[in-house]
């Protein structure tokens, strides 16, 4: 049954529901805005420039350049010279290529620079790899005509150096400031995805803890072993929930929803069933997850599924490694008719997605579906 539901949750064609039901809410991939949350400073280009997608606006950056350059130099399209066009564009990329070489090869101490810091030593560098360059081929070109170097003078090393640096002084002014606008986006994107997943905890908390309590006050007089152990798991969760934004081995956090679980069966008895399936156990340890990120899940799972069935009900969890994809599917009954209900789990759901895309990027897959009284939440995403 497992396998079945996987198969048929992997296949790019999945529109509908693992029980052939229609699909209830379909999250749409996005780009991530950070590498990594946690880091008090971060850098959207110097720590991400070894990534295609940066090197990708460089090169478009600087071929536009070169075509204006050609196009200044002919003064119209009908006199445009493509063999200046071209010489224009190796010249450029092979400037922006040693250039993302350089940032890619130093990043450590890049990183440890302020962002305004960081973009002074970046335009720098920019300028430095122009005059050597320019400086180099003067002195190839010198002696492939010459075949040796007796001749070669300062001014022939040096032609066109002023003018080659002030290309590299214009690409450098447009790239380095759009490189701080984006900083600054990225920066402010990764605030408010902070804000948003600190009120999701405190949303989310409030109901849970007053069951809790209520539960292990309950149990004192009945059963002290089970309210202490009740406590004592609401204790190591609560301490989880007040640590700073992390990344946690899966295990542990798996650990933590046992532990979450199983205060949540005492307070709900023989009304909540728990079934793990737990393939690949042995890489639990190595992949990471962000801290408190499958507990919300089951949280809404418990609380706008379970509790709203009065009989025996099951939460299923699958989690599956293959192929450096996570896989994680998570299965409860729902009513039909609180389907208007569950459009409330859109909050947490959406939080703990961009949560995950803040680390991982676009390989995050998020989906629900729900029908024949099964609702479905569907995680995927590639592991670093």
């Amino acid at each position: 049954m497992w396998s079945c539901r996987l198969n048929k949750i992997k296949s790019s064609r999945t529109k509908k529901s693992i029980a052939n039901s229609t699909a209830l809410a379909e999250v749409p991939s996005a780009q991530s805005s950070a590498e990594l949350m946690g880091h008090k400073e971060f850098s959207y280009f110097f720590g991400l420039i070894g990534n295609w997608r940066y090197l990708l606006e460089l090169f478009v950056g600087g071929n536009v350049l070169a075509l204006v350059l050609s196009l200044a130099e002919a003064q119209s399209w009908q006199a445009l010279n493509l063999t200046h066009l071209l010489q224009y564009a190796l010249y450029i990329n092979w400037v922006l290529l040693c250039f993302a070489a350089f940032v890619q090869l130093f990043h450590q101490r890049f990183d440890r620079m302020g962002i305004k810091a960081a973009l002074i030593a970046g335009f720098l560098l920019l300028q430095a790899i122009v005059l050597v360059t320019t400086v180099t081929l003067n002195v190839l070109i010198h002696f492939g005509i010459n075949f040796h170097l007796r001749s070669l003078t300062t001014e022939i090393a040096f032609d066109r150096v002023g003018m080659h640096l002030s290309f590299g002084i214009l690409l450098g002014t447009f790239c380095f400031r759009y490189l701080y606008l984006r900083e600054q986006w990225s920066r402010q994107h990764h605030s408010e995805l902070n804000s948003r997943i600190q009120a999701m905890q405190a949303r989310i908390q409030p109901h849970f803890l007053f069951n809790s309590l209520n539960s292990a006050i309950s149990l004192i007089s009945i059963d002290p072993d089970k309210a202490e152990h009740m406590l004592l798991n609401l204790s190591r969760l609560f301490r989880a929930s007040f640590q700073e934004l992390k990344l946690v081995s899966l295990q542990e956090e798996i650990d933590l929803c046992r532990r979450y679980l199983e205060i949540e069966q005492i307070r709900l008895g023989e009304r909540l069933q728990v079934e793990w399936k737990l393939e690949n156990k042995d890489l639990y340890s190595q992949v990471q997850i962000p801290l408190l990120t499958l507990q919300p899940l089951l949280e809404n799972s418990i609380f706008h599924g379970v509790e709203k069935i009065l009989t025996k009900s099951t939460i299923s969890i699958l989690i599956e490694i293959l192929q450096n994809q996570i896989s994680i599917i998570i299965t409860n009954p729902y009513s039909q008719d609180d389907a208007v209900l569950k459009r409330g789990n859109g909050i947490a759901i959406e939080n703990v997605q961009q949560r995950l895309k803040a680390y991982y990027g676009p390989s995050v897959i998020f989906r629900t579906y729900a029908g024949k009284g099964i609702y479905t939440t569907v995680v995927q995403y590639h592991y670093k």
